[in-house]
């Protein structure tokens, strides 16, 4: 498979003037900074008191944060970067594929473009193998439809290793290219999960379609489940049926656009949670094989006309949402706590929120629907892109902005 020419990276060692820095970065509307700075006081929860502490600021639209064995974290930049902290040490790596980021656009709404660098994770073998997998909107303007000039892209998933020197990647592998690439530029997902069965697994939105969701001969809305290095899992659940060009690596379908994943340390249960349209975004428990319904299925409305979209919010053949937001809080980057930091979240899930500026907190039931769901963070650090589980037994939040951030919740008892 061809791969696009890398691109250029560079060193930034901190402290350094923030005009030097910025003038790096070139679009960066700030110096990127290591920190450690509270800015909140300490927080009472329904369960709980906490601290916020700011740990990078500086960032041009984060998207992902998550960190090798060794403590250092890596954060991606969805303009296309990636960033490897190492205590006071920010190092831009170099050798990344060509991705497709109108950085002009990084806010747009709903039309416009929201693709770049996304979701990033080490290998659970790191130590031994070094992989880092990595997810983008990949250009190309190959079997490329719904474009009016020919033109599309696809989400991406790719692997590489960090070089001795710390600065570079190598021995880059594209393992998966969405075919076809469409237009518009929206909706890529796109997180990745290594259910520990020798497989990974990631999201691709609906591309802003809709149609790809209900077409198994379309990767679009879709969960994807492959082999670790490259090619369809040989049990996933669509191989061998017919017509024979069905797509062998869909896991799920019927999704809109998934860009939380995580599944529970303790039952293996895969979750996600998805973006509806004007409301209806939803928690789902992913299942092999599962139809959710998109677009036929929803809960919520046209942006424009206000009108519900499909036949209902249940249908025959279809599995429904866990749960469900009936006002829009754009739900991105979920994690399932577990650690001794938080006792009194043990087991909950964690899901952020754009639109909201939120933090929620959902308790899971006994019969696996939520009971209970607090928010937290109301608007005190921005627009929540990413939430992961720390190597500290912290959580974690990614801040989606122009002047990004990651932040560390800590526990105040």
């Amino acid at each position: 498979m061809h791969l696009p020419l890398p691109r250029l990276g560079k060193t930034l060692k901190h402290p350094l003037p923030a005009l030097l820095v910025a003038g790096l970065f070139a679009t960066s509307a700030a110096a990127v900074e290591v920190t450690d700075t509270e800015i909140e006081g300490s927080i009472e929860s329904e369960e709980l008191s906490y601290r916020v502490v700011q740990v990078v600021s500086g960032l041009e639209h984060p998207w992902a944060v998550n960190w090798l064995p060794d403590g250092r974290m890596l954060v991606t930049e969805r303009p296309g970067r990636m960033l490897l902290i190492d205590s006071d040490e920010v190092t831009e790596l170099d050798g990344l594929p060509e991705i497709d980021a109108e950085e002009d656009q990084l806010t747009a709404p709903e039309g416009g473009n929201q693709g770049g660098l996304l979701d990033v994770m080490p290998h659970p073998q790191y130590a031994d193998n070094g992989w880092i997998y990595f997810t983008y909107s990949s250009p190309g303007d190959d079997d490329s439809v719904f474009s009016d000039d020919g033109y599309g892209t696809g989400t991406a998933l790719a692997r590489a290793r960090i070089n001795d020197d710390g600065d570079a990647l190598e021995d880059l592998e594209t393992l998966y290219a969405q075919v076809p690439r469409t237009e518009p530029g929206r909706h890529y997902g796109s997180r990745i999960l290594f259910p520990g069965d020798g497989t990974v697994m990631f999201s691709i939105g609906d591309r802003g379609i809709r149609i790809p969701s209900q077409d198994l001969t379309d990767p679009g809305g879709s969960m994807i489940r492959l082999n670790e290095d490259g090619g369809a899992a040989d049990d996933n659940p669509f191989i061998g049926t017919s017509p024979g060009n069905i797509r062998p690596e869909i896991f799920s379908f019927g999704h809109r656009n998934n860009q939380g994943l995580a599944m529970h340390p303790e039952t293996g249960e895969i979750w996600t949670t998805e973006h509806g349209p004007y409301g209806g975004d939803m928690l789902h428990r992913i299942e092999a094989g599962a139809n959710y319904g998109w677009p036929q299925v929803a809960y919520g409305a046209e942006y424009d006309t206000g009108e519900f979209i499909g036949i209902g919010q249940a249908a025959p053949g279809v599995t429904e949402a866990v749960h469900w937001w009936e006002e829009s809080m754009a739900p991105s980057g979920l994690a399932i706590y577990q650690g001794d930091a938080f006792p009194a979240w043990e087991g909950h899930l964690f899901a952020g929120s754009l639109l909201r500026e939120q933090l929620h907190r959902l308790e899971l039931g006994d019969d696996g629907t939520v009971s209970h769901e607090e928010v937290l963070l109301d608007g005190v650090v921005g627009r929540i892109r990413d939430v992961r589980l720390g190597p500290d037994g912290m959580l974690y939040v990614v801040t989606d902005e122009s002047d990004g951030g990651v932040y560390r919740l800590e526990s105040a008892d």
